[in-house]
């Protein structure tokens, strides 16, 4: 159920592109994203650091879009919010010697460092590949924008469930049973 709100606005986004074109997409998508956090709060729960992080980057680059009328920066979010994710990967374990895919799942699985360093460099590897897939098709080869938003969609969460799935094979013999 997490990862459908956690898609929420992308599915909203890809929805309103569809029947009001680049604009109105982006418009809802900020709505949406905030309307995550306001429902997080009314319910009070914690608000996730990547939520935070990815309302920023939203309200910039849509809001960019929409003041300037101009769908290039909105193609850059997908891009600059993987890059954001593989930079926190990456600068948790060089400067504070923190796996932060460890801190997540250390409950539930009990895996050796050396895997947790390789899972760790696998994410980080995974996000700056998808940011420059995301730029690839939002700007390389000149297609359309219709392109870059079903490869938002279907490309990045589906390749980002791929390799989820390819994670969770090879974590699934480190898995603890709870008793």
């Amino acid at each position: 159920m997490k990862f459908f709100f956690d898609i929420f606005p992308v599915i909203l986004f890809f929805i309103a592109f569809k029947f009001g074109g680049i604009f109105v997409a982006t418009g809802v998508a900020i709505a949406a994203t905030f309307a995550q956090i306001g429902y997080l709060l009314a319910r009070g729960r914690k608000v996730d650091k990547m939520l935070w992080i990815s309302l920023t980057i939203i309200v910039v680059t849509g809001g960019l879009t929409l003041f300037l009328r101009d769908e290039t920066f909105i193609k850059w979010k997908p891009t600059i919010l993987y890059w954001a994710f593989a930079a926190g990967l990456g600068g948790s374990t060089l400067f504070f010697r923190r796996n932060l895919i460890r801190d997540l799942l250390a409950e539930q699985i009990d895996a050796p460092d050396f895997v947790w360093r390789r899972l760790n460099l696998s994410w980080i590897g995974f996000f700056v590949f998808m940011g420059f897939a995301n730029l690839a098709v939002a700007f390389a080869f000149n297609l359309p924008t219709e392109t870059w938003v079903n490869f938002k969609l279907f490309g990045g969460i589906g390749s980002m469930l791929v390799f989820a799935l390819f994670q969770g094979l090879t974590l699934s013999r480190y898995v603890e049973e709870k008793k």
